[in-house]
C-alpha cells in the first residue's frame, strides 16, 4: 500500500513541476549518476511533504474566505468562540508530522549520500586529486601521472574517488548533474564520490566566492567511454610541460579564465604538499594577496 501512496504522490509533484521541468535538461533538476539521482529524489520527497500542507491551507484560506463572505447568510458567528481540542490537535499534529518526515529525509540521506562513502560498483574507482587556484581548477590523477587545468575527464560508469583540497582561499567544489557540492579549504582535505553514468560534458563552478575571478571558476566535465579515456590519458603524456615546482609556482598566480591544459607528469607528492602547506616559498609566494 505505501508504494503506491509514494507513486501517487511523486505523480502530484511531477505534474505540479511539469512546467519547470520541461525546459531543464541541465543542473539538479537533470541528474546524471547515482548520487544526482537520489538527490532529486530527496527533492522531490521534501517537495511532496511540503505541498501536503501548503495546498490544503491554501484551499482552506479561499474556503473560508468565500463561505464567511458578507452575503452568506448560512455562515455562523461566533464571536465567543474560544477552543476546540480537536482543531489544536489538528493544528499542532500536522506541523509536527512535517518536521518528522523531514528530519527522517535528512538524517536517512545525510547518511545513505556521505560525500566520503565510496559508490558500490564492480568497476574499480577512478582517483582524482582537486586542487582550487585563483581562480581556477586543477585536476590531478595520480595512478596515472597526468594533470588537467579546468577540464575532468572521466570513464562513464567508473565511480571517482575525489580528493579535494584549496591552495589559496576556500572554494565549493560542485557539478550540479553529479551531485554533491563540497568545500575545498586551506591546509585541509575532503573528500567526494560521484559517477556519470552516460556520455557528455557536463558544467562545473565554484559555490563559493573567492574573489575577482569567481565568476570565471567554470570547468567542464566530460564523460567518456573508457577506451576513449585510456587515449585522452595517452594523448595528456605526450603534450604540455611537467608539472613540477617551477611550472605549479607559475599555475598557482591569480589568472582568470585560463582554457584547459594539460600536464604529462606530475611532481611526486604535489597535493600532499599543497594539502599540508608545504608549497616552495616561491609559490606561495604568488599565492598570498
Amino acid at each position: 500500500m505505501r508504494p503506491r501512496i509514494e507513486i501517487v504522490i511523486r505523480g502530484v509533484v511531477l505534474i505540479m513541476l511539469a512546467p519547470l521541468l520541461a525546459s531543464c535538461d541541465e543542473g539538479v533538476l537533470g541528474p546524471d549518476g547515482p548520487i544526482g539521482q537520489a538527490e532529486l529524489t530527496i527533492l522531490y520527497n521534501a517537495t511532496a511533504i511540503m505541498l501536503a500542507v501548503i495546498i490544503p491551507v491554501m484551499l482552506l484560506t479561499m474556503g473560508f474566505a468565500w463561505w464567511f463572505r458578507a452575503g452568506n447568510g448560512r455562515a455562523r458567528y461566533l464571536p465567543n468562540w474560544e477552543y476546540s481540542g480537536r482543531i489544536e490537535m489538528i493544528v499542532w499534529s500536522i506541523p509536527a508530522l512535517v518536521i518528522v518526515f523531514l528530519g527522517g529525509i535528512a538524517w536517512i540521506s545525510s547518511h545513505d549520500l556521505d560525500p566520503p562513502r565510496a559508490i558500490e560498483s564492480a568497476t574499480a574507482p577512478l582517483d582524482v586529486e582537486v586542487v582550487s587556484l585563483d581562480w581556477k581548477w586543477l585536476f590531478i590523477y595520480p595512478n596515472d601521472g597526468v594533470a588537467s587545468v579546468n577540464r575532468l575527464v572521466v570513464p562513464v560508469g567508473t565511480p571517482v574517488r575525489f580528493r579535494l583540497t584549496s591552495a589559496s582561499v576556500m572554494n565549493s567544489f560542485f557539478v550540479p548533474q553529479l551531485g554533491s557540492q563540497i568545500y575545498t579549504m586551506p591546509g585541509m582535505t575532503t573528500q567526494l564520490n560521484l559517477q556519470a553514468d552516460r556520455p557528455g560534458v557536463y558544467k562545473g563552478f565554484s559555490a563559493q566566492f573567492s574573489g575577482d575571478g569567481f565568476s570565471d571558476m567554470w570547468f567542464d566535465v566530460a564523460a567518456v567511454p573508457a577506451g576513449q579515456f585510456t587515449a585522452w590519458v595517452e594523448t595528456a603524456k605526450t603534450q604540455g610541460q611537467a608539472l613540477d615546482a617551477a611550472a605549479y609556482g607559475e599555475l598557482a598566480r591569480p589568472s582568470k579564465a585560463l582554457p584547459p591544459i594539460t600536464y604529462p607528469s606530475v611532481a611526486p607528492g604535489l597535493f600532499e604538499t599543497i594539502s599540508s602547506r608545504r608549497v616552495s616559498a616561491d609559490a606561495s609566494s604568488h599565492q598570498e594577496h
